[in-house]
């Protein structure tokens, strides 16, 4: 499991929660990854949450039946660059996230960092969470609105959005961390996931793989983006909070995170 190229890191944190180890990996790039647990979780919103959405219900049992590595920070603009060689972000800053990047020109990224990170014996694999992984991640065992309850006014303490950002990007890992050791996971940018976008969870996978249709569309997919972002109020930082957009849309509120499998 372990390649040559990484370091591998144990780091403990605090989340006014008995204390947890938080096993974390570096690649050649500088990206860091949190070890996610495998476990099962209540995906959605119940009627009873604030500022809800229709189509984040039914509420339904997902089991993610393996442990996966995700980006402890969403992708800077320094990775993208190591990866890609140019720029394309509107708010410029080496540890800024990366946004201004459709969902096509992610998949580009993740197979060039597979290309570029697979030189040893063992392949690793990168690729964007699953819509179900994500929330899995984020919600680190909560039912609750945010991570951290469903008091909205601490989101300030977690989270770059539309109360604190100052209409504009900052530097990735400022902010307090998720219980599992994942920075920004509410605010700063947008994140796309691999899912391709659907109106409810009705007959939407309970094994955390990406929802996807199996023939190809006529029409340019919509995918769909999680965690809010700077422009986005309290409600669109929810653990629950789904947006969407055109696969092949550009926002300067809108970057990525990715995964990497064990």
């Amino acid at each position: 499991m372990r390649q040559p190229h990484e370091n591998f890191i144990e780091n403990s944190i605090h989340s006014g929660d008995p204390i947890t180890i938080s096993i974390q990996i570096r690649n050649s790039i500088g990206m860091e990854f949190v070890l996610i647990p495998a476990g099962e979780f209540e995906m959605g919103s119940p009627s009873r949450e604030k500022r809800r959405k229709l189509w984040e219900s039914p509420v339904h049992r997902v089991s993610i039946k393996k442990p996966f590595y995700l980006g402890r920070y969403p992708v800077t603009q320094e990775q993208w660059i190591k990866v890609m060689g140019s720029n394309p972000s509107y708010f410029r800053g080496e540890k800024h996230p990366v946004e201004t990047v459709s969902w096509e020109e992610v998949q580009v990224f993740t197979r060039k960092l597979n290309a570029f990170e697979n030189s040893g014996e063992k392949s690793s694999i990168y690729r964007l969470p699953t819509e179900a992984e994500w929330e899995y991640a984020v919600r680190a065992g909560t039912i609750t609105s945010f991570f951290f309850g469903d008091d909205e006014s601490k989101l300030t303490e977690y989270a770059w959005f539309l109360k604190n950002s100052g209409l504009e990007t900052h530097p990735v890992g400022l902010r307090k961390s998720s219980p599992w050791g994942l920075y920004d996971i509410y605010g700063n940018v947008g994140e796309w996931v691999q899912d391709e976008y659907h109106v409810s969870y009705k007959e939407a996978p309970s094994d955390g793989q990406a929802w996807e249709s199996l023939f190809t569309s006529v029409s340019v997919p919509v995918r769909i983006r999680r965690g809010g972002g700077w422009n986005g109020n309290a409600g669109c930082c929810r653990s629950a909070e789904r947006l969407f957009a055109a696969q092949d849309k550009k926002l300067n509120s809108l970057g990525f995170r990715v995964v990497k499998e064990v």
